[in-house]
């Protein structure tokens, strides 16, 4: 049970906070969904919500469709706002309308899904290169479970860890950015996080940005 001093505390805090969100508002959202700060924006804040998932007590995919979500997030808001005059406001021709029936929406089909799956892929193989290199770079040890196998020969030594087919690319100086995302040294990064969050934001943003370009270049 609450006090009536609980009661009463709550009520002015929560005045005070509707006084000053009441004034900001209006810059607050205009920041957000409009102008040039948007996908700066959500790319910060995609970056921040893959550390802010708690850590479950027995494994599970959860964290996984958590990231997966987050890219496609991501790649959608970034391609609306770089196209929303073009293909996404309200005089776009409707589905199965008079300028889109289904012989049209079939051949868009046909035409945009290989694009699809085929900037997924390419996204996921430019972030599979990358991002160990840039990591390494930044003197971030990182570990893969699944997307990224050991190869000999490169700048970082692969260490097995006890989970089965994971490794762990640790550098010879952990930098400061891993003291700051990373609770203790030993602590690696799971790149197949970030990897995962790039593959599903080029997904999103080709469905949204890239395949209405080509549908537009060949008259569909």
């Amino acid at each position: 049970m609450h006090s009536l001093i609980d009661v009463v505390f709550a009520a002015v805090l929560g005045t005070m906070i509707l006084v000053i969100w009441l004034a900001v508002h209006e810059r607050l959202d205009s920041f957000i969904t409009s102008g040039k700060n948007v996908t700066s924006f959500w790319a910060s804040l995609a970056f921040l919500l893959l550390f802010a998932y708690p850590t479950p007590e027995l494994p599970t995919p959860s964290f996984e469709f958590h990231v997966a979500f987050n890219g496609v997030a991501l790649g959608v808001v970034t391609g609306i706002n770089r196209t929303f005059s073009e293909f996404h406001n309200e005089h776009v021709p409707k589905l199965f309308g008079p300028h889109l029936g289904t012989t049209m929406f079939l051949k868009r089909i046909m035409i945009g899904l290989p694009i699809i799956i085929a900037v997924k892929f390419v996204s996921k193989a430019l972030a599979k290169g990358l991002l160990p290199l840039i990591c390494n770079l930044m003197g971030i040890p990182i570990k893969s479970s699944s997307y990224i196998q050991p190869v000999k020969g490169v700048t970082v030594s692969a260490v097995k860890t006890q989970g089965v087919g994971q490794f762990s690319l640790s550098s010879r100086q952990a930098g400061y950015v891993q003291k700051i995302f990373l609770s203790t040294p030993e602590e690696c990064y799971d790149v197949d996080t970030g990897i995962r969050l790039l593959q599903y934001a080029g997904l999103a943003w080709a469905v949204v940005e890239l395949v209405p370009l080509v549908f537009q270049s060949m008259g569909l």
